[in-house]
């Protein structure tokens, strides 16, 4: 499997009556009352209590206190070595059709839903009308959110230069942003930093000037907007030839919809048409805001000089989602329920993560590592009820004692 960061992996704690776990305990800068306590509204997060304090690494005889975090970072090199043999079995027992077919049919699907979507939207009634409404929104999000996940991870084929079409088609000429940009932010940043402050700690996604009810439920609607006025200003830190193919394709995205709503859905005036995009566009804004948020804010975070090792750095700062049908298909299981996995092996389809899933999980568990989990719903309540203090005041920094 390959990694996204070569760090050496994490050292070994034990308990003081003696039972040995992979993971030293968890001090926060912040309430002290929180410590060891399950993550913020009630998710598992596995952490252990405290009352962990940093053990000694694998052997018999005594080590020196420097020799320790060395020691302990080559036990956690040897787990993530571990985990990825156990996952790498599995992915190459796996069929093409596992690996790659099952997430290329369900985009493939999608294409082929574009034309009932928008013969739909002619009809003069309201059941026919919102039909394609719902058809074209969630086209729009398995092809601008699945789509260009996978591609911007090169999940969708084994071949470079056809995961190269695949990221420009996905990324630029549906999701309206820049293939160059979209990478070095998502995977290189975000994949490579998950949680570390002032690089992948999600802060992009922080509006402090808005109320929480603002930003949850209104600000949302305005992500197709904010989109491509986002990417037109990050066009500056790339190419002037990357920059002319990123105008061309999103100029021809926004037009073939537009397009398509005259023509063949039929509407009269350029302004509905504008609107119906809107609407179509923005249909699951809402979840894809939450989920963005959902799964890292809240978590543990970390200074780029402390930061963990891989294996405890994603266990620590990632977060599944239970299953939705709705939600699995538009956004992909790499992005809900498999999300862990994801960063664990971030170039595994969509499908994949959710095979590897039962491995990673009864993994981690086993080594006594956390394995975050938690509900829709449950998450929601705990942004309405901790927004100031997760959303808008810099979130503390968590230290791993024994570590630095």
């Amino acid at each position: 499997m390959p990694l996204e960061d070569g760090d050496p992996v994490r050292p070994r704690g034990r308990q003081v009556n003696g039972e040995a776990s992979g993971v030293p305990w968890l001090r926060g800068t912040g309430n002290p009352s929180q410590r060891g306590t399950t993550a913020p509204g009630g998710s598992r997060t596995d952490v252990m209590a405290e009352g962990w304090e940093p053990g000694p690494a694998l052997g018999d005889r005594d080590v020196t206190p420097g020799e320790a975090p060395q020691r302990a970072g080559q036990h956690e090199e040897a787990l993530m070595t571990e985990l990825s043999e156990l996952v790498q079995t599995v992915v190459k027992s796996s069929s093409w059709w596992e690996r790659h077919g099952v997430d290329i049919s369900i985009l493939a699907c999608s294409f082929l839903l574009l034309p009932a979507g928008f013969l739909c939207l002619r009809s003069a009634q309201a059941i026919p009308f919102l039909a394609g409404v719902l058809t074209l929104g969630v086209v729009h999000h398995t092809l601008t959110v699945k789509g260009s996940h996978l591609a911007s991870h090169n999940a969708l084929t084994e071949s470079k230069s056809w995961s190269k079409v695949w990221a420009i088609f996905f990324i630029e000429l549906c999701s309206a942003f820049t293939v160059e940009q979209a990478t070095y932010n998502h995977v290189k940043i975000h994949h490579g930093y998950t949680n570390i402050i002032g690089l992948g700690d999600s802060s992009t996604w922080k509006l402090p000037f808005l109320n929480r009810y603002v930003y949850m439920f209104i600000a949302p609607l305005a992500v197709p907007i904010l989109t491509p006025l986002v990417a037109l200003d990050l066009l500056r830190n790339v190419e002037w030839k990357a920059a002319l193919r990123t105008l061309c394709c999103m100029f021809l995205g926004f037009y073939c919809h537009y397009w398509l709503l005259l023509h063949v859905s039929g509407f009269q005036s350029p302004w509905s048409a504008l609107l119906c995009m809107l609407l179509t566009r923005s249909l699951l804004a809402h979840p894809y805001i939450h989920v963005n948020i959902f799964q890292h804010i809240g978590l543990p975070m970390f200074a780029a000089s402390r930061k963990p090792k891989r294996i405890q750095l994603m266990s620590l700062g990632v977060l599944n989602l239970p299953r939705n049908a709705l939600l699995d298909w538009s956004f992909g299981h790499s992005l809900i329920s498999c999300h862990v996995e994801h960063h664990l092996f971030p170039s595994l389809s969509d499908n994949m993560c959710l095979k590897i899933k039962p491995i990673v999980s009864q993994y981690l568990k086993q080594k006594k590592l956390p394995y975050n989990e938690d509900t829709y719903s449950s998450r929601l309540r705990l942004f309405l009820q901790r927004y100031e203090e997760l959303m808008v005041h810099a979130p503390p920094i968590t230290e791993l004692v024994g570590i630095q």
